[in-house]
């Protein structure tokens, strides 16, 4: 059963479900920021459709959507700065190509090409996506000892789902994060669902943002499909950590509209109807409400940017499916700074076999 959106004194929310203004917006929003970040969410849900079309047509490896959640990814990374660190996780599209990843690398990784990991400008300084969960939470935390040791004015954002806060490395990333006053913000993507286990039974915590009590750290819970709200809550912990005033915990509260990844299938432990009802939240639908209402949107603005959007993904797509592949031995040489001896003594090995399978197959 979908969670409830708990109301607290700590609780954001801007733009509700039927696209009306609950709270006057932040300063740092305005209307062009808003028809930026719409299309933004447009342009995720777009590659998002588009990479599981590729893995079910078997151009593209097992893929996490983030449909539902876009505004997670997006109010997150518009919140960050320049030379503020990422530490995602792997439903993080959003937040990734804000920070200058480019969509056809989103793609690549998810094709097995490590070359998409090679970040460039801002992101080259962000850590790559992390599959094994809540692992990244304590990446983000040991990076976030490093810029404080240094003296620097940056902060950490690292993401997990709600399925991570039930793994010790969240814990004890956050217990670590309260003890030494950490540059660290934590955002958990509460997407309702850790692969068929749902949110009711991870916990018997009445909210996953009050988790932070026990780290002694600020907890926040946001509503996460307004992406204002989510901008609002991270840019404002960010904010804080920067100033060295420790570290946040931001619950965001959204749903998994689709399976967990290409590999799972929903419909076996999940009811329609609750997935129905989440339809009627959703963030992209939301916040293009709100724009009609406001006067700031219209069918013209809506098809051209539809356009746009289809333009700029099928020409992401083609670069991907268009790059050569990767050498045999790629996967061996970003594993240290510099390949170590056991490692060249295994490509060696690799480039014989491959050598005796190409004369095989002469033959």
């Amino acid at each position: 059963m979908r969670q409830e959106f708990v109301q607290t004194d700590d609780n954001y929310c801007f733009i509700d479900s039927k696209g009306k203004l609950v709270q006057e917006l932040p300063g740092e929003v305005s209307s062009d920021w808003l028809q930026a970040c719409y299309r933004l969410l447009v342009l995720i849900r777009t590659l998002d459709k588009k990479a599981v079309a590729l893995q079910r047509t078997g151009q593209m490896h097992t893929y996490p959507s983030c449909l539902g959640q876009e505004a997670v990814g997006t109010g997150a990374g518009l919140a960050m700065q320049d030379d503020d660190i990422f530490v995602p996780y792997y439903r993080d599209q959003a937040t990734q190509y804000v920070r200058g990843v480019r969509l056809d690398q989103i793609l690549q990784l998810w094709g097995g090409d490590e070359r998409g990991n090679i970040f460039e400008g801002v992101a080259a300084k962000d850590l790559p996506f992390c599959i094994p969960i809540a692992n990244q939470m304590t990446h983000a935390a040991g990076v976030a000892v490093a810029l404080k040791s240094k003296g620097s004015h940056q902060a950490v954002l690292t993401t997990c789902g709600d399925g991570a806060t039930s793994r010790g490395d969240f814990y004890e990333s956050l217990n670590l994060a309260g003890v030494w006053q950490l540059p660290l913000v934590a955002l958990i993507n509460n997407n309702q669902w850790a692969i068929s286990v749902p949110r009711s039974a991870q916990t018997g915590s009445k909210t996953l943002a009050q988790k932070a009590i026990a780290a002694g750290i600020d907890g926040v819970q946001v509503d996460g499909n307004d992406v204002v709200a989510v901008f609002y809550a991270v840019h404002q912990a960010m904010k804080k950590a920067r100033a060295g005033k420790g570290a946040t915990l931001i619950e965001a509260i959204t749903y998994r509209l689709s399976d967990h990844t290409t590999a799972d299938d929903a419909t076996r432990y999940r009811d329609s109807q609750e997935v129905k009802t989440a339809w009627e939240l959703e963030p992209v639908k939301r916040l293009q409400t709100y724009l009609h209402e406001q006067k700031l949107w219209d069918s013209d603005k809506e098809q051209a940017m539809l356009k746009d959007v289809q333009k700029e993904v099928d020409a992401a797509v083609a670069t991907y499916l268009n790059t050569p592949p990767q050498k045999p031995d790629e996967f061996m040489t970003h594993v240290y700074a510099e390949m170590t001896q056991p490692l060249l003594e295994q490509r060696a090995i690799l480039f014989e076999h491959l050598a005796l399978r190409e004369t095989d197959n002469g033959h």
